[in-house]
């Protein structure tokens, strides 16, 4: 239980705290606003130190009549769900007869689910922020099916982190010499420092580790109540070292030295419900060949590399595929990668069939041109696609191969334009 007086201190700071401030409009924020009149919840999830507060901040500064909770404030530790009556009744008093609610990581309050459909259910718009997935989904959606609106958010965008820099590129800057080798220039140093908007701001990589220690040890190791935390640093570890390879659970559980693979498994599902690694499955067209096949590793964000990895280095081919993967996620793709006698990295589907087929690398050259090649064709001649497409640093050309039409475009273009 928590004390009224304490409640109206809390809100009565938090209020004063969050004043309009300069800060990168993130992509996403256009999206929300224009469905503003959607009647759902709306829930944005994402990674901690990603952006959600500013977002909900950058939301809350196009809103009129609404109020503001942030339940990451430590002195919500004593909160429970019988108190939200008390702090709805001083949300009324210090905002007034609010419509719109905004609500920072309620995750953390047992049963806020309750609360939550309450307000809905009285014609109140309710915002929200998580940064569990399983977690808001499970309790969500257990009360409010159907009823709310899920929205991911991930770190910075190239095109969010060159408004940082700020810098608006135009056509021009793709055929200006002088201009294109700049953004090329800050092209890799995202690719490797990543979109973790404070870090940007502040190049601290303690700042990093902090972030990282969070993630693993409240949202990964506390929260599952895991005893064998040395096992889950040293998965993430392995993962971290080995974005974009191929792995099976048994493999993981044979370099761990564990009986069994249902504790990576689970180990697995807990780092993705924090957003901190995603899993990409082999399309086929059988469910259960699907869930058996070798899965791949991504990492959401390249500055945890050098904290989580057990490798020094990264290939810069895999630091690649792996931001064409966040990007395709952030834009809400369902991707796959197809394996046969050739492998080729994304498989875009749409509705019930694929409709893209995209490869990855860094340059192509004498030494993997064929390999390349041949893994998108076998793909594209496998769902019946005319064209297909290779990523790379920075070459760019059309190339004709089995009837098939392929472009090979610049990563850093692509993003741009995408």
């Amino acid at each position: 239980m928590i004390s009224k007086e304490k409640l109206r201190e809390i809100i009565f700071q938090q209020k004063a705290l969050h004043r309009p401030e300069h800060t990168i409009p993130r992509d996403l924020l256009a999206i929300i606003l224009n469905l503003l009149e959607d009647k759902r919840v709306f829930v944005i999830s994402g990674i901690r130190r990603c952006g959600k507060s500013t977002l909900l901040r950058q939301i809350m500064e196009k809103t009129k009549n609404h109020c503001y909770v942030n339940f990451e404030d430590e002195r919500f530790l004593d909160f429970a769900a019988q108190d939200f009556e008390q702090l709805n009744e001083v949300l009324v008093e210090i905002y007034g007869n609010a419509n719109t609610y905004f609500f920072d990581e309620i995750q953390n309050v047992d049963k806020f689910e309750l609360f939550v459909r309450r307000l809905h259910e009285q014609g109140k718009k309710v915002i929200l922020t998580g940064s569990n997935a399983s977690l808001l989904s499970k309790e969500l959606g257990t009360r409010l099916t159907g009823r709310y609106k899920l929205f991911e958010i991930y770190p910075f965008s190239f095109g969010e982190y060159l408004k940082l820099k700020e810098i608006l590129p135009t056509n021009e800057w793709f055929y200006s010499t002088e201009k294109k080798t700049h953004l090329i220039g800050l092209f890799d140093a995202y690719l490797t420092k990543g979109g973790l908007p404070e870090y940007l701001k502040n190049d601290d990589s303690d700042y990093v580790r902090t972030v990282y220690e969070n993630i693993l040890y409240r949202d990964v190791i506390a929260r599952y109540s895991i005893k064998k935390q040395r096992l889950v640093k040293e998965l993430v570890g392995i993962l971290t070292a080995n974005i974009s390879a191929p792995f099976t659970y048994n493999s993981l559980k044979n370099s761990l030295g564990l009986a069994n693979s249902i504790t990576v498994k689970e180990y697995i599902s807990y780092l993705s419900n924090s957003y901190l690694f995603f899993e990409l499955q082999r399309f086929d067209f059988s469910i259960r060949k699907m869930l058996n096949a070798p899965k791949k590793i991504y990492l959401i964000d390249p500055a945890f590399h050098q904290i989580g990895s057990l490798s020094l280095s990264l290939n810069k081919g895999r630091l690649l595929e792996n931001a064409v993967f966040i990007e395709l996620k952030r834009r809400g793709k369902e991707v796959y990668y197809n394996s046969g006698e050739n492998e080729c990295d994304f498989l875009i589907k749409d509705a019930k069939k694929i409709s893209e087929a995209i490869q990855v690398c860094y340059e192509l050259n004498d030494e993997n041109k064929s390999r390349e090649i041949k893994g998108l064709v076998e793909a594209l001649n496998k769902f019946g696609l005319g064209g297909g497409l290779i990523l790379t640093h920075d070459q760019e050309m059309e190339l004709r191969e089995s009837g098939k039409v392929i472009l090979v475009t610049p990563l850093w273009k692509w993003l741009l334009r995408y």
